[in-house]
């Protein structure tokens, strides 16, 4: 589905220019294969069919489903920037004027977490929202807020082990040595705010960050585990652990997904090849480990695995990362799987069977150690599937979106 219109739209370096209207997919994509093709659109086309019919119910940012409908946060938990993103991408596949408006409306409700210093979360709360929302209409006060909650971010550095503590209030001594895989993914609003402001302290943080993640997470076969320890005071490492994995010797598949996102990311933001090198391992690894149905258990190290529950959400965010990951190598072969991934979550987890859900896509777990929320719904699902669709159908408009250049 393709509508032209003229809208605002930024250039890779962030600058905001008069767009021409979005091109239609067969023009701006790369050779896709026919049936993916038209299966990947056919996904786009009910995802927007989905959000036309829920999104004016909504009453908050979704944080996951209870018998298929949304339940709420009011101030957006650590997930709050996927739904005004998702909004944004519907907009850019449909042409749609009420999903900008949507989402522009939602993301204003973020306002408040600007400030927010108690969590790792502000580049999931801010890139896909109000990153977006400024590169998608050139209105300076996105742009200001994303910086402003990029300030915030840096004040959970700790220079003694060079890592950003993931959990916990500053002043909270729980949690306070504790990085886990998932900050990987908000190392980008750095980068953001180092670009625009021309001070490099928030993407040094960021890569400093990243390189403490890739000398302790990584093992030698690619696979990594949710979290790992540190001494707050001195910094040393203590040891690796577990919050939604198996064990701490597991592989928790959506940290294992953040991580090929966010190294290749960090990669194409600082051209420095050893997290190149790293997103590769992890990709390597999770691809070795994937079942032949293309849809990853939720740890893939876990006893069962790989018969066992199912997390279509970290199919999503690794098709992303795949397909980012293909680009910076070259290597036709990320792609390839990316397709495969997207094809599958397409084919068996969507709700299209369900006259009463409220999400896109089915079969996700959110932490199932703790039994909350096996096989439900979950907002990030929704987001990414729509993400990578796009970067394989419309890649120069999602490019507009969230900014897919490398230095």
């Amino acid at each position: 589905m393709s509508v032209s219109r003229r809208a605002l739209l930024t250039t890779a370096a962030g600058t905001a220019v008069a767009a021409t209207s979005i091109a239609p997919p067969a023009q701006a994509a790369q050779k896709v294969p026919g049936h993916a093709a038209a299966t990947l659109d056919a996904t786009a086309d009910y995802a927007v069919a989905k959000l036309r019919a829920v999104a004016p119910g909504v009453s908050g940012f979704p944080v996951g489903t209870r018998f298929e409908k949304w339940t709420y946060s009011q101030n957006g938990d650590w997930v709050g920037g996927f739904w005004p993103g998702t909004l944004w991408m519907a907009w850019l596949h449909s042409g749609e004027e009420r999903f900008r408006t949507l989402a522009l409306a939602s993301a204003e409700k973020l306002a408040p977490r600007q400030d927010d210093t108690g969590t790792h979360d502000l580049g999931f709360l801010f890139y896909p929202s109000w990153v977006t929302a400024w590169r998608l209409t050139g209105d300076d006060k996105w742009r200001t807020g994303a910086i402003r909650a990029a300030s915030s971010l840096i004040r959970r550095y700790n220079p003694k082990g060079r890592f950003i503590r993931a959990w916990g209030a500053l002043n909270d001594p729980a949690n306070a040595g504790r990085v886990i895989m998932d900050t990987m993914m908000n190392l980008d609003l750095l980068a953001f705010a180092s670009s625009q402001t021309g001070d490099g302290k928030y993407l040094d943080i960021a890569v400093e960050h990243a390189r403490t993640t890739q000398r302790n997470f990584l093992r030698p076969d690619g696979s990594t585990p949710h979290v790992y320890d540190f001494d707050p005071a001195s910094g040393a490492p203590l040891g690796p652990g577990t919050v939604q994995g198996y064990s701490p010797a597991s592989c928790w598949s959506r940290g294992q997904a953040w991580g090929i996102y966010g190294f290749t990311t960090i990669y194409r933001r600082t051209g420095r090849r050893e997290f190149l090198t790293t997103a590769r391992k992890l990709a390597d690894f999770a691809l070795g480990a994937l079942s032949p149905d293309h849809v990853p258990v939720w740890d893939y190290l876990a006893p069962q695995a790989p018969h066992d529950i199912k997390d279509a959400s970290a199919g999503a965010v690794m098709a992303c990362g795949l397909l980012d990951l293909s680009r910076a190598t070259g290597e036709p072969r990320y792609r390839e799987e990316a397709l495969k991934l997207l094809t599958a979550l397409s084919e068996t987890c969507l709700t299209r069977k369900s006259a009463r859900a409220d999400a896109v896509v089915a079969r996700c777990t959110r932490n199932r150690p703790s039994e909350d929320g096996v096989e439900i719904s979950l907002p990030y699902a929704d987001y990414y599937l729509l993400e990578g669709i796009l970067r394989v159908l419309r890649p120069d408009d999602i490019d507009r979106a969230i900014d897919l250049s490398t230095v």
